[in-house]
């Protein structure tokens, strides 16, 4: 069986080995192995692992409920129904933060015609014989 070390899973992940002693730390990884000198030792299984709580965290959840989320993985299938209610809370956590930033990009998409246009035409007076001028003009 392949087994990673610190550095290469952090590098894999784009993330430093302290991050990982941090989640290791917090208990998000319960099944971690070690060598007889005490150097974590990640199995594919921790990799997988580890993509499923940096898609947590890029979410937005908090370490502490990502733990929870850990926690329920090892007691089994009892603990089905939570996990699947966490991640339909996820979803629409995420579906939200997705139609903020459309809203965010729609402002950015505005804001690079507006000085495209300007530039274009060397002046921001272009803009003036609009009839709605926005009040974050500059």
């Amino acid at each position: 069986m392949k087994t990673y070390s610190i550095s290469e899973v952090a590098e894999s992940f784009n993330m430093t080995p302290h991050t990982l002693r941090y989640y290791d730390k917090e208990g998000l990884f319960p099944s971690i192995e070690r060598t007889s000198g005490g150097k974590r030792i990640f199995k594919q299984s921790d990799m997988d692992a580890l993509k499923v709580i940096e898609c947590l965290k890029s979410s937005g959840m908090p370490i502490k409920e990502i733990k929870h989320f850990i926690e329920w993985c090892s007691e089994g299938d009892s603990t089905l129904q939570q996990r699947y209610d966490m991640f339909l809370e996820r979803k629409a956590s995420v579906e939200a933060q997705m139609e903020e930033l459309k809203k965010t990009m729609e402002v950015i998409e505005h804001k690079c015609f507006y000085y495209k246009t300007a530039l274009d035409s060397g002046t921001e007076d272009v803009h003036k014989n609009n009839k709605i001028k926005s009040a974050f003009t500059h």
